[in-house]
């Protein structure tokens, strides 16, 4: 989807971004469904990619956190305890938070995890709806904002 002056219309150029949301690219995420808004990059800390899912540290107040606990059996979940995040407008369901987990999955309990397949993402600068499934939302390793500031502070001391 685009937007044109007032109007969102569905994009036909089959636009693949190579481009990833965190790494400066502003944009909402939204249900696939019903387009309800339910983040943005900036609450973005990575993804997971075994569980095909972004993840987030805060989320609209359109996101339902399930209270009922959920366990997982087998694959990547398997000894997971976790709620559902529904969609408030279509109540489908788009993610899960971890509750209690392995060690493994000890950096993201308590988080936020979309996931990709039923998330569409509204880029700011393109004006564009693509989904979350065409954006690589990997952060970079820390070491790697550290060497760009550095660089750019030795630019404006000279």
């Amino acid at each position: 989807m685009e937007y044109d002056d007032s109007v969102l219309i569905q994009r036909v150029d089959g636009l693949k971004p190579e481009i990833a949301a965190t790494g400066g690219q502003l944009a909402t995420l939204h249900c696939a469904q019903c387009c309800t808004v339910l983040g943005d990059s900036l609450s973005v800390c990575g993804e997971m990619r075994s569980l095909d899912s972004i993840i987030c540290l805060k989320v609209t107040s359109d996101v339902l956190i399930s209270d009922e606990k959920e366990s997982g059996h087998k694959g990547e979940m398997a000894n997971c305890i976790y709620s559902t995040l529904k969609c408030v407008g279509c109540c489908r369901i788009v993610g899960r938070v971890i509750d209690a987990a392995p060690s493994r999955l000890a950096t993201i309990r308590s988080l936020f995890l979309l996931y990709k397949p039923n998330i569409s993402c509204y880029v700011l600068n393109s004006r564009s709806m693509v989904k979350a499934s065409e954006f690589s939302f990997a952060m970079k390793p820390i070491r790697e904002y550290i060497n760009e500031v550095r660089e750019q502070s030795l630019i404006l001391i000279q």
